[in-house]
């Protein structure tokens, strides 16, 4: 996993175009880094928020996370154009506190676009394949209620989904904490490729 300076993530994001949000406290910059690897079951990605707290400094919270579908849809993909892979990219305003199969998380309200794998085999295929852009419920969510999951198991479909309840609910704290401070509890949401850290 990584653990990125605020000044990486800002100049990382701004290389490609994206926005990066501040300098208002708790105007909150949700990152994923998608490790390159190709297989999938392991949390080996990166989950980021940056953002400047009320005394004015700067402040950087991750966790493990996978960014990527389980093996199992993968293999049994549950769209017949196949499984969905979220693509790279800034997803402004996509994401708001709501409901993932019955317990609160951030839920896709905007429209993002994934790669869709439907060779089935066991490798995570993101390039050359198709995508599409919509609403396929890709949301952020959790894996287990109360503790720290070993394996993505059949945690995430396409989901970004972070491993740890107790990072989970510091994320959405720190979502609460904005809406209090900027007064919304929309995010926007980026998913970079570690190698776009430079």
């Amino acid at each position: 996993m990584k653990t990125p300076r605020y000044g990486e993530l800002k100049e990382a994001l701004r290389r490609k175009g994206y926005a990066f949000f501040g300098p208002r406290a708790y105007d909150l910059n949700v990152i994923g880094i998608r490790n390159p690897s190709q297989r999938p079951g392991k949390f080996d990605d990166t989950f980021c928020v940056a953002y400047i707290d009320i005394n004015g400094y700067e402040r950087v919270f991750t966790c493990p996370f996978t960014a990527d579908p389980a093996l199992h849809y993968l293999q049994n993909p549950i769209n017949s154009a196949g499984c969905a892979i979220l693509k790279p990219g800034q997803y402004r305003g996509a994401y708001q506190i709501g409901l993932h199969r019955g317990y609160t998380a951030l839920r896709q309200i905007k429209p993002v676009t994934v790669n869709r794998d439907k060779n089935k085999d066991s490798n995570l295929d993101w390039n050359n394949v198709p995508t599409q852009t919509g609403l396929f419920a890709v949301n952020i969510h959790r894996t287990l209620e109360d503790g720290i999951a070993a394996t993505v198991q059949k945690f995430s479909a396409g989901c970004q989904v972070i491993q740890s309840s107790d990072d989970f609910a510091y994320l959405l704290a720190l979502v609460r904490r904005q809406k209090k401070m900027v007064g919304s509890d929309i995010v926007t949401y980026t998913l970079i490729m570690e190698g776009d850290l430079g």
